[in-house]
């Protein structure tokens, strides 16, 4: 990219970090709406290892991708409200590159925290050292792509009437492949089998959805300002 592009990007992630932090308790919901979730299933399945053991890696992906799909409806709504999106749109710096800053700020804000706490919150499973590197890992790859496909939806349904029950409707089968993925990742490092194929596909599905949901989420953005 060119320096003035990279600046563009890196003012638009910034000013979506800035906006974060003003509204901290949007970002805490998602937070603690994670730990919450993950931290209720061991008190109601019992303290059982095995069992704990079995359904940790499935819980936290499903707790993450819940928490992920809770913070989509604050991507672009504001932007769309006071006009930010028209300005973005009427920039000479390419719009697609201009919304994935926008995705990266809004990762950095929501997904970033969930990584960083999920080996602390894997601990409760009884997960072995190695799978709870493994878990922050292919939530590491998996939560850039969660918000990347949850970018297209949340696009798609800018200023429709009940737009955020519309967007989980639309990204929740794209979201399958990637819990599939990262939870079996989880899974097999907890048992001791190879996870390596588990997180190359889930860094396949990020590297397709770093080149196609910029465009496509651009692209939806557009046709709702017109």
């Amino acid at each position: 990219m060119s320096g003035g592009l990279t600046q563009a990007v890196t003012a638009v992630v910034g000013r979506d970090l800035l906006i974060a932090l003003r509204r901290r308790a949007d970002v805490l919901t998602t937070f603690f709406f994670f730990v919450i979730v993950v931290s209720l299933f061991p008190l109601g399945v019992g303290p059982e290892p095995e069992r704990l053991r079995d359904i940790g890696p499935g819980v936290l992906w499903v707790a993450a991708l819940l928490a992920s799909m809770l913070a989509l409806g604050r991507l672009f709504s504001g932007d769309f409200s006071d006009g930010t999106l028209e300005q973005l749109a009427l920039s000479p710096e390419p719009l697609s590159l201009l919304v994935l800053g926008k995705i990266a700020g809004h990762w950095i804000a929501t997904g970033l925290p969930l990584v960083l706490i999920s080996p602390l919150l894997g601990l409760q499973f009884d997960l072995p050292p190695a799978a709870l590197w493994v878990l922050a890992a292919s939530l590491l790859i998996g939560t850039p792509v969660l918000s990347l496909l949850g970018a297209v939806g949340a696009a798609l349904t800018l200023g429709v009437r009940g737009g955020g029950a519309l967007t989980s409707l639309l990204v929740l089968p794209l979201y399958v492949p990637v819990l599939i993925f990262g939870a079996g990742a989880v899974t097999a490092a907890a048992f001791g089998t190879g996870y390596a194929g588990h997180l190359s596909l889930l860094g396949a599905m990020l590297m397709v959805a770093l080149v196609v949901a910029p465009w496509a989420a651009s692209a939806a953005v557009r046709i709702a300002l017109e």
